[in-house]
């Protein structure tokens, strides 16, 4: 029986915390799936980037050791993308410009599915369809995945 290919996924920083360092089930559908080769990861230099930020922040009361943890984890996961050297299509503009970057990866990944917990890239699910990806919050990416 012929495997279907693996759903290409972009991942916000909120989901790559839910998925390494909080462990939170509604995400375990999303670790099942990238572990068995059923969807493969994408980063780039930003996205990582604001990872790095975000878990330097006091809040997670994080030691270096675990940071590098978390990094590393990523950077296993994730295969890096960046944007090819012309311009990209119009996109959507998100009304958090720090979250645009999840917007750019996912166009130039040729993603399926962006995931995301967060309502500005969200309230942009019906735009992103007509670029050739969606965009869904971890319950709806796991349905997809139940399908793939």
């Amino acid at each position: 029986m012929k495997r279907r290919p693996a759903l290409r996924l972009v991942l916000d920083t909120n989901v790559v915390l839910d998925l390494l360092h909080f462990g939170d089930p509604a995400v375990a559908p999303l670790r099942r799936a990238l572990a068995d080769g059923r969807a493969a990861c994408f980063a780039s230099a930003e996205t990582r980037a604001e990872l790095a930020h975000v878990l330097g922040y006091a809040r997670f009361k994080m030691g270096d050791d675990e940071v590098r943890r978390i990094l590393d984890e990523y950077d296993a996961l994730a295969r890096p993308c960046e944007a090819a050297g012309g311009a990209l299509p119009p996109l959507p503009q998100c009304r958090d410009a720090d979250d645009q970057k999840f917007l750019e990866l996912a166009l130039a990944a040729r993603a399926d599915l962006l995931v995301s917990k967060d309502k500005a890239l969200l309230v942009l699910a019906k735009k992103s369809a007509r670029l050739g990806f969606r965009i869904a919050a971890p319950a709806g990416a796991a349905a997809l995945l139940e399908c793939a």
